[in-house]
């Protein structure tokens, strides 16, 4: 699975597109999921029923550009998901595929609230052809769906943080990428599963920001170092 090529030394160069591959996709998660959170962000005003609805009316085009970044980040961590269950099999068999059923468990609670994402708009843009609702029962209904939405992906992300856990013990234990990487998705599981909570994640929104740090250190190592190949096949038990 994994190609090598042999330096003076006899040692295996850092040479794995595979695992440059997950990195890649896990990357275009992280950015697509980024461009989520923006533009959320820019359309909802917290509280405020009635310029949130304006927003989303005004601009009906970043709303849906919106969903299209939730879609393409729920495809590439089925991706990731299915890359890494190769990558870190060698590891631990059972616990990569526990990891996988968490992550494919996230992604289908992604796709689930993404139809609270998308209801918002169609609410303001179809209900009022029909009658029997005032402007402002409209906009605080599509306030209401829009937090719905947060809350289902918060139920996603705390499947994300059990597979980030996982993911950060076989990363741990895999002797063919840095301990340190390890070490930090399991700090980044701890940050994103204190949504479980929703009281103590907001106190602690500082930390679960932070959780970022070992998805994207593990992405960025992937991307420019890809792992140590002779260790992966002493692993898989290939020579």
């Amino acid at each position: 699975m994994f190609p090598s090529t042999e330096m003076n030394d006899g040692m295996s160069v850092r040479l794995s597109p595979p695992a440059r591959i997950a990195g890649l996709f896990y990357l275009l998660a992280l950015l697509f999921n980024g461009g989520l959170l923006y533009i959320r962000g820019s359309l909802v005003i917290s509280g405020d029923a009635a310029a949130t609805a304006s927003n989303m009316l005004a601009h009906p085009s970043r709303f849906w550009l919106g969903l299209t970044c939730y879609s393409i980040t729920i495809a590439c961590h089925v991706v990731v998901t299915a890359l890494f269950y190769e990558l870190f099999k060698p590891v631990n068999r059972s616990v990569s595929l526990l990891a996988a059923f968490f992550s494919l468990m996230g992604c289908a609670a992604g796709t689930f609230s993404s139809f609270f994402y998308s209801a918002p708009l169609v609410v303001l843009q179809e209900a009022p052809k029909l009658g029997g609702f005032k402007a402002e029962q409209l906009q605080a209904m599509a306030l209401m769906l829009t937090k719905l939405n947060v809350r289902a992906s918060n139920i996603g992300s705390v499947f994300f943080g059990f597979y980030f856990l996982l993911i950060g013990y076989l990363v741990f234990r895999s002797a063919f990428l840095p301990r340190v990487l390890g070490a930090l998705m399991m700090f980044s599981g701890v940050g994103v599963l204190t949504l479980l909570y929703p009281p103590l994640g907001g106190s602690l929104r500082p930390y679960t920001a932070l959780a970022i740090l070992g998805e994207a250190s593990l992405t960025l190592w992937l991307l420019a170092m890809g792992v140590n190949v002779k260790r992966w096949r002493e692993k898989a038990g290939l020579h």
